[in-house]
C-alpha cells in the first residue's frame, strides 16, 4: 500500500484528505507543522506529500526543500495544497521541488484527479 504524508495545521484539512485518500487506497501519516512532517520523512520516506504552505514552525516550502536535500527525498511526489494561488507562489513552489499544485477548498474529485495525473493510482 502506497503512503502518503499529509501536512496541515488544520486538523480538519488532513481528515478530510486522509477520508479522501485512505478510500483511493492510501495509508496516512500526518503532521501539522513542516518539521514534524520533516522528522516522519527521515523515520520512512512516503510516496507522496499532501502539502500546506503556512504552517507554523517551518513552512511548506522550506519543508520542501529540506525534504530534496534528504537521502530518498527526491522521490515522493509533493503536491502543495493552498489557499496561495498566484502565479509566484506556483512557481516558487515548482522551482522548489513540488510536483502538482492544487487550490483549497478542495474535494473528492479534484484530489483524486490530480493523484491519478501524477501516477499516484
Amino acid at each position: 500500500m502506497k503512503k502518503c504524508l499529509v501536512v496541515d495545521d488544520s486538523s480538519v484539512i488532513r481528515k478530510v484528505a486522509r477520508r479522501i485518500l485512505e478510500d483511493i487506497g492510501f495509508e496516512i501519516i500526518e503532521a501539522e507543522d513542516g518539521q514534524k512532517a520533516l522528522d516522519a520523512c527521515k523515520a520512512s520516506m512516503p510516496d507522496a506529500v499532501l502539502l500546506d504552505w503556512n504552517m507554523p514552525v517551518m513552512d511548506g516550502l522550506e519543508f520542501l526543500a529540506k525534504l530534496r536535500e534528504e537521502e530518498g527525498g527526491d522521490e515522493p511526489i509533493v503536491v502543495f495544497c493552498t489557499t496561495e494561488n498566484d502565479v509566484a507562489h506556483i512557481t516558487k513552489a515548482i522551482r522548489a521541488g513540488a510536483n502538482e499544485y492544487i487550490m483549497k477548498p478542495f474535494d473528492r474529485e479534484i484530489l483524486s484527479a490530480k493523484f491519478q495525473e501524477v501516477g499516484l493510482v
